[in-house]
Order: structure tokens, then sequence, then C-alpha cells
């Protein structure tokens, strides 16, 4: 499965889902159409599958104009999103499968900053596997909780991070500088952190997408992964787990 990232809205991220072996793609929250239909026709391809993780309009504005011009699509969304996402028509719960650009996504319920929230996973065959997220992991952060609770979102983010960690979470906004500059600001002593840091301001002048984010640099340098580290629990002062998740909510 090929990816491919089209900048949209402000800071949004639409990803296309290409299978090189026929000229099909699908779209995974397409916050807005016309850039979605200018790759299709420049590539050629057929618009078979869209994809949503939630019903923020900035995820699924161009839903309705891409079901005019591609009649009768599925409109993946979660089963709690019911009558909240233009179009959907297929309503998916916690380890349903669905099958996009001839691969084969587990759907995994991950609710804090929407009550529906889900997340599409792609378990590696060859290569690594890829987790289209959302909103609810962005680099070095979560995120908002707009429909749910620190508890909540600690048992999302706790299933997300028990994935493999090459994993490449492809999130849906370029937040990444602004929330990794902040993080190091409250975990100063993570080294890898300050070097993530670094290598992001010496990049940011390119212009070149941060997203995908690897799992792995998440476990080692989010603060909300690393709310068992006894590094960050002892200089936060809260117990590890749930409390240090917590507290990183309100401080942020």
């Amino acid at each position: 499965m090929q990816v491919i990232t089209i900048p949209a809205l402000s800071d949004n991220y639409i990803f296309l889902l290409l299978d090189d072996t026929i000229s099909e793609a699908a779209v995974v929250d397409p916050g807005a159409a016309e850039p979605v239909l200018g790759y299709l026709r420049q590539s050629g391809r057929r618009l078979t599958a869209i994809l949503n993780t939630h019903h923020h309009r900035d995820h699924t504005g161009g839903n309705g104009e891409l079901v005019r011009c591609f009649p009768g699509i599925p409109v993946f969304g979660g089963s709690g999103d019911r009558g909240r996402i233009p179009g959907q028509s297929r309503f998916l719960a916690e380890s349903d499968e669905v099958i996009v650009a001839g691969t084969k996504a587990r759907i995994l319920d991950v609710p804090g900053h929407t009550s529906a929230h889900i997340a599409y996973y792609f378990a590696a065959d060859h290569g690594r596997s890829h987790l289209f997220s959302g909103d609810t992991v962005f680099g070095g952060t979560i995120g908002n909780l707009f429909e749910g609770t620190p508890e909540v979102m600690f048992e999302s983010v706790r299933k997300i991070r028990a994935l493999p960690r090459e994993t490449l979470i492809w999130c849906a906004h370029e937040y990444t500088l602004q929330y990794v500059r902040e993080s190091a600001g409250i975990d100063p002593g993570n080294a890898r952190l300050a070097k993530r840091l670094q290598a992001l301001e010496s990049a940011a002048p390119s212009g070149r997408p941060t997203v995908p984010l690897l799992l792995d640099e998440e476990c080692e340098t989010n603060p909300f992964f690393l709310w068992d580290d006894p590094r960050l629990n002892a200089h936060l002062s809260t117990a590890p787990g749930l409390a240090t998740f917590r507290h990183l909510c309100n401080i942020t």
C-alpha cells in the first residue's frame, strides 16, 4: 500500500491509499473534496472508499462532493457517529476489518477527542505497519478532549502504545513542531526529545510534512506516552499511570 499525503485547509492532511496494481484509491479524512479530485484527475485513478476517523467537518467536509462524483462508494466511520458523518454507510466498531487499496485494516476504538473516534490499523505484511489515527495522537501530544475525559483518552493511548514500535502514525494535522517544543518544556530532562526538537527546528524552513510519525519516537518523547517513566514521574511529582496522564492533560 502506498500513501499519498495531500495538504488541505489550514493545517490538515488528507491521505490517499493506493494499490499500485489497480487504478483505484481510498481516501482517509477528506476535509475538502477538490484536492482529492485534483489528484484523481491527474493520476487517472477512481475513488473506491472514504474512511473517516471522526465526524468533525475538517475531516468529513469533502464527503458529499466525493460521493456525488463516485456514487455508491462506501463511507466508513465509527458506529457511534451514526448521523454525524455525511454520507456514512458503514458503521465500524473495535476489531472490525475493512479492505481498501488491496490491504486489510483493523479498527481500533480510540475515543477521547470525540466519543466515537476510531483509527484504522494496517498491520505489516512487508515493511512497516500504518495507523491512521485522526486527531487522537499528534507529534508530542494528544488531541483535545472535546467529548472525552483523561481516563477515556488514557485507554486509547494505551491501546496505540501497545502496537509494534515501527508503526507509522498518519495523524491528520501538521502540529508537530509546535507541540514537541511544548513537550520539551514539560520534560526538559529527555535527551531524545531535545534532539527531536533540534531536528524539527532545523527542518522547519523546508516546509516538508513531519507526518508520518514513528510510534517508537512517540513512546520515547511524547509525555502522554511516558506516563510510567520513572524519570518523568519524578520530575512531575506524580504517580505512574493515570495520575501522570491526568496531570499532563491539566497542564497542556
